[in-house]
């Protein structure tokens, strides 16, 4: 292996002085430019070099297949200034001025052995030239690199390196800055994603943390305007809190449930309609539905006209107000399409006026309190198909389904007797029977019609001669209408009546009513019941 020392020229030559390499072999001198460095020709392909001013050129046909290489002096391999494997195979030309000495690239030489080439290379010492590398692939971009830019020529002030390996370390150098200002832009952008995501994750987090563990969203204060709220027969709080929350009265379910359970007064809300404020806090919405001031509740078998005194005595109107605008309108008020207007009926709001608890808060108007009773009777009597039923039980329309209903409520003093007493209604209905002839022969008709509520109605005789639609003594099936509001219990037994070939009944005490099938059955228990109470008296 040969050293190579410096030449005897002024300049040094190395190869990445933009004179070095191929420049086109036209003859011609290109300007300077900054281009990359030329790697060696792979084995088998000829170099070409410039012809030179004087006009004296490297002769091809000299070429042993080594490789030119520059020598110090101005000597080429095979020439005194050193040897190579190959040498005395050929000398080459003299070098022309357009090639001044400087320093090299590594050796490469060539050996030819049992007719294969084989490349060896040798090391240039340390020091004396930069090791070429690969300029990256233009047509492959990353995020982290920035588009390729063409080359600039040096400032007309800047003054030209010694060495080409000081140019080719200004130009690298100034590549790495500029990349450097370009993954800085790309890593900001990476972690402002980044950032955007873990605040995002973190956002979710904390919501889902507020929603189930934190403290529950709610509204400060009493609330304003108003709103009516039905809560349904069997709410627990949860569904309490639902219904208010939809309703826009409480700010989250959770915070009435919450404030309910801690409240004693919480746990005894009862199903009914409410009229509360907007936006109010769980504990003020929670003391206005407990606020016995504000509750109005009317129970089962309840009749229209104790109705209207009840509402006018709770938001204190005149007496007479509520039902003059029951009369005035009542067509407004909501009614199903079935339900009674004729002449005959007293009032077409009866039996749907539904037995419940509602809020009369101040302020409440009478109409729309009766709007709220009608709607959710008619929401039950829906539920329970009285159109499709009456049919079945070979009424005429789903109104005398509530007459009956009504007539249970009123004559069944029990519950548990009620599907008995169902019974009795309907075998009394039927025109041909032999006990009652049709007639159902109700005191508590003839209490509505007089509007009192008394068990001494008088002597019979005297009832077959009161003229009234809702003398049931005197005028045979039922009445016009409903003699009250019944319950969802009496509506049911009124659908399915018991079987049982009933036609009387009388109540001794609670637990034991009885049932007969004929009149002289009936007076020996009424004999029973007038013993039990005469024992009861004294």
């Amino acid at each position: 292996m040969t050293e190579y020392g410096r030449g005897s020229g002024s300049q040094p030559w190395h190869p990445e002085d933009p004179l070095y390499g191929d420049q086109g072999y036209n003859g011609q001198q290109y300007p300077q430019q900054h281009q990359p460095q030329q790697s060696q020709p792979p084995y088998g392909q000829q170099q070409h070099y410039p012809e030179q001013q004087q006009g004296h050129g490297w002769d091809p046909s000299q070429d042993t297949g080594g490789h030119y290489v520059p020598q110090p002096g101005g000597q080429y391999a095979g020439q005194g200034g050193g040897s190579y494997p190959g040498e005395g195979q050929g000398h080459y030309g003299t070098p022309q001025e357009a090639y001044p000495p400087q320093q090299h690239a590594p050796y490469v030489g060539e050996q030819r052995q049992g007719g294969h080439e084989q490349l060896q290379q040798q090391s240039a010492p340390q020091g004396l030239h930069e090791e070429w590398r690969p300029e990256p692939d233009q047509d492959k971009i990353s995020l982290f690199d920035d588009p390729p830019e063409a080359p600039s020529a040096p400032a007309e002030d800047e003054p030209e390196p010694d060495e080409g390996r000081g140019r080719g370390r200004d130009r690298r150098g100034k590549g790495k800055k500029k990349n450097k200002r370009r993954s800085g832009t790309a890593c900001l952008l990476v972690a402002v994603v980044l950032v955007g995501g873990v605040g995002g994750l973190g956002y979710l987090g904390y919501d889902y943390w507020e929603a189930n563990f934190g403290p529950a969203p709610d509204y400060d204060g009493e609330g304003t305007g108003q709103v009516q709220v039905e809560i349904p027969k069997g709410s627990g709080l949860t569904q309490m809190g639902d219904i208010l929350q939809k309703n826009g009265v409480v700010k989250s379910s959770r915070a009435f449930t919450e404030a309910a359970g801690e409240s004693a007064k919480g746990k005894g809300i009862q199903p009914g309609t409410y009229t509360l404020h907007k936006e109010m806090s769980a504990q003020a919405a929670i003391a206005m539905m407990t606020d016995t001031k504000n509750l109005l509740t009317f129970g089962e078998g309840t009749r229209a006209a104790e109705v209207y005194a009840a509402i006018d005595k709770k938001l204190g109107l005149k007496a007479g107000t509520t039902q003059d605008v029951a009369k005035s309108q009542a067509k407004n008020l909501g009614l199903p399409d079935w339900a009674g207007t004729e002449a005959d009926i007293k009032d077409p709001l009866e039996g749907f006026l539904f037995p419940s608890q509602y809020n009369a808060a101040k302020g409440t108007k009478p109409e729309d309190l009766l709007r709220q009773m009608v709607a959710r009777a008619k929401d039950n009597y829906a539920e329970q198909d009285l159109d499709g039923k009456a049919k079945e039980l070979g009424l005429k329309s789903p109104l005398q389904v509530l007459t009956v209903a009504s007539l249970v409520q009123a004559e069944g003093r029990y519950k548990h007797d009620f599907d008995k007493v169902s019974r009795v209604i309907y075998n009394r209905l039927k025109p041909d029977n032999k006990e009652t002839y049709g007639l159902l022969d109700f005191d508590s008709t003839v209490n509505y019609a007089k509007k009192t509520s008394t068990l001494d109605t008088g002597a019979v005789s005297d009832l077959r001669q009161f003229k009234d639609p809702y003398n049931t003594y005197k005028i045979k099936g039922l009445p016009p209408g409903p003699i009250d509001n019944p319950g969802l219990e009496a509506l049911k037994s009124a659908l399915q009546p018991a079987p049982g070939p009933w036609y009387y009944f009388v109540s001794i005490n609670e637990n034991e009513t009885l049932f007969a099938v004929t009149n002289e059955e009936q007076n020996r228990n009424r004999e029973k019941y007038n013993q039990a109470h005469k024992k009861g008296g004294q």
